[in-house]
């Protein structure tokens, strides 16, 4: 087995909602930046949802997906995995990230959303029983998994889905870039 260990988190301290993953796939570990694989639909989702360019510098995207109350980490810190595939992980060697500490630090976090089935089993069995015993409360939404290997849902479908249950927790919920009025190009 593969001993992997996700990121540290990215927030600002009035963040919102807190998107959770897993664990980052071998595409975003080689480059140590979140939701990295070409193919994974969570920037192309997330730049709709908050008006940046899927295609912008990471470090542009983080400053737009915060700037909107939106913040990242993984359920797990660590883990034995081979590959990316959440149904590899080693549960027995799984340890959760202090998301006590993290809800501390940012008290005006109103909801988790978890990026696929496995972050959303992995946050209510191993972190959220931790949270509601530190007096913390939060929303929990469940969406369907960015990742290319749920491809059972169209890129559109996943978007919709985001949509709907991040917009209205964005700090400044934006139309989506297709439904916004174009200028009028009259002189």
């Amino acid at each position: 087995m593969v001993f992997v260990e996700s990121f540290p988190p990215v927030a600002r301290a009035d963040a919102r909602v807190l998107v959770v993953g897993s664990m980052p796939g071998t595409a975003s570990l080689a480059v140590s930046r979140y939701y990295a694989h070409p193919r994974n639909a969570f920037w192309p989702i997330m730049g709709t949802l908050c008006g940046f360019a899927a295609s912008a510098p990471y470090d542009q995207r983080l400053a737009r997906l915060t700037a909107a109350g939106v913040a990242l980490w993984d359920v797990l810190a660590a883990c034995e995995r081979p590959g990316s595939l959440d149904a590899a992980i080693d549960r027995a060697t799984a340890r959760s990230n202090d998301f006590v500490a993290f809800f501390a630090a940012h008290p005006r976090l109103r909801a988790v959303a978890c990026n696929g089935g496995a972050a959303h089993d992995l946050f209510r069995r191993r972190v959220l029983p931790r949270l509601v015993a530190a007096g913390f409360v939060t929303e929990l939404v469940a969406l369907p998994s960015t990742s290319p290997a749920n491809a059972g849902r169209s890129l559109a479908q996943k978007r919709e889905m985001w949509r709907r249950g991040l917009a209205p927790l964005l700090r400044a919920p934006v139309q989506l870039w297709h439904e916004r009025p174009r200028s009028d190009p009259s002189p």
